[in-house]
């Protein structure tokens, strides 16, 4: 037996038996189909027409056609052997203008796409919100109007009503500091608005959707398993100036702390609302006992960090979009995003596997005691589809297997880490930046829509197999 052989056999780091593997995606990102069974209009419809939103002008009315190929692509999965795929539902799919009946073509969908994970092994986690609004009520006023949450709430309801008998694990909304503020303040995100006080009352409204729609399908199923979604940054000041130390704060304030003290302390930082101004009327009586409804998991997306400075005018920001934007960064427009020295992915984020140790230690150390997953992790870089068919993304594998060990390590610690599910499943629209930014296990070609697993894909289906890494730590 060759030692190659050993290590498949045995694995150097072997994670829990009952650990999640799995890959996520998103319905606008993946489904194309935009008017098909009765989809109504999304906000992200909208704003890809609009000229300068999106690099070339690209647009998701197609994307990777997965509304006609899933069967196909839930036989990719299951021949990659993951255990577990988060989807999210797109809300006009079911409710053409945000609220009234399920349209039936619609949730008829996802009911095939649920029962065709489940006959092939795959676990099906759904998300219920990854900034698909409708259309209807964001002329209504969106997020940034109180009424969306309660909207919200029927829509989750409805859909559980229909899956919930199939699917345990649900989350609500993901990412919520980026519908807020990337969507209200930045402008970068649909629906593109540039209203400072409007994305703190949208990342408000949005943490109120979360727990009222949490409340309604605990009522409906008592043992629905429910996940809070929040994306995450290890946050680094440049230096240990007074003004750097306070950008740190801020930049972590805004990012982490308003969402995870909302969700899990039912507050927010005392701190973070005097950087905002203390904003009027945001809270009414009883909505942090809402939001903060207990969770069974909190969900994290992590890709990289953060390092600040107070200094106004620094280098090119790491966050950097791709358009003409403003700034998300609501109270602390001055902060700037600089280099730290580290390798970067294609989308000019830095690799910091670290950072992601670090957030689980911090949410193990100040936050109550709860389930984590890694609902999102991965890297966008220069895919090149060779001659002989193959995709040799060693740097994608690189990226994960960084991430994994640093899983392992947090489990060993006693951190209650409890799965982990790859960004992306395939190559998808990659929101503002279009079809440029390739973050898939799986390449797509867009124009023939033929997929062919890179060798991430691979390295990721024999991780599985073994159920641990192999090899020396890098």
């Amino acid at each position: 037996m060759t030692t190659q052989e050993t290590r498949i056999k045995t694995p150097d780091l072997i994670f829990p038996t009952d650990f999640v593997w799995g890959a996520a995606t998103s319905a606008y990102q993946i489904e194309g189909a935009v008017t098909q069974d009765g989809r109504g209009t999304s906000i992200w419809d909208t704003f890809v027409k609009q000229p300068g939103r999106v690099v070339n002008g690209e647009h998701a009315d197609i994307a990777i056609d997965h509304y006609n190929r899933y069967r196909d692509d839930v036989r990719m999965m299951a021949e990659l052997g993951l255990g577990a795929y988060r989807f999210s539902i797109s809300w006009p799919r079911i409710q053409p203008d945000g609220r009234g009946p399920v349209n039936p073509g619609g949730i008829d969908f996802y009911s095939r796409l649920v029962d065709e994970l489940l006959s092939r092994g795959v676990d099906p986690w759904v998300t219920l919100y990854h900034w698909d609004l409708p259309q209807a009520l964001e002329d209504e006023g969106g997020w940034p109007s109180r009424e969306t949450s309660k909207r919200f709430a029927d829509y989750a309801a409805a859909v559980h009503d229909a899956l919930g008998d199939r699917v345990r694990n649900w989350s609500t909304v993901n990412e919520p500091w980026c519908s807020a503020f990337l969507g209200y303040a930045s402008g970068e995100h649909a629906p593109g608005r540039r209203e400072p006080d409007k994305a703190v009352q949208a990342a408000h409204h949005l943490l109120l959707a979360h727990g009222l729609a949490a409340q309604a399908l605990r009522a409906q199923r008592p043992d629905t398993v429910i996940g809070g979604c929040v994306n995450l940054y290890a946050i680094s000041p440049q230096t240990t100036s007074e003004a750097d130390q306070d950008a740190a704060r801020r930049i972590d304030g805004l990012q982490n702390r308003f969402f995870l003290d909302a969700l899990l302390k039912g507050e927010y930082p005392d701190d973070v609302l005097e950087d905002l101004g203390r904003p009027a009327g945001l809270v009414q009586d009883g909505d942090m006992e809402i939001i903060s409804t207990p969770l069974d998991k909190l969900l994290i997306n992590y890709y990289s960090r953060f390092t600040v400075s107070g200094t106004p005018g620094g280098a090119a920001s790491a966050a950097a979009a791709p358009t003409d934007t403003g700034s998300p960064w609501v109270g602390s427009e001055h902060v700037s995003f600089v280099g730290g020295g580290r390798p970067v992915t294609a989308m000019g984020w830095e690799i910091d596997h670290s950072g992601l140790l670090e957030i689980l230690q911090r949410l193990a150390s100040d936050y109550p005691r709860i389930p984590l997953v890694i609902s999102e992790n991965g890297a966008a870089f220069d895919d090149v589809l060779e001659d002989d068919g193959s995709v040799r993304d060693h740097d994608r594998v690189s990226y994960i297997e960084s991430h994994l060990r640093t899983c392992h390590a947090a489990i060993e610690a006693g951190i209650p880490l409890e799965g982990y599910f790859a960004w992306s499943l395939m190559d998808n629209f990659e929101w503002a930046w279009g079809y440029g930014k390739r973050f898939g296990l799986v390449h797509v070609d867009y124009e023939t829509q033929a997929r062919v697993p890179k060798e991430s894909a691979l390295w990721y289906a024999g991780t599985i197999r073994r159920g641990g890494l192999s090899g020396p730590a890098e």
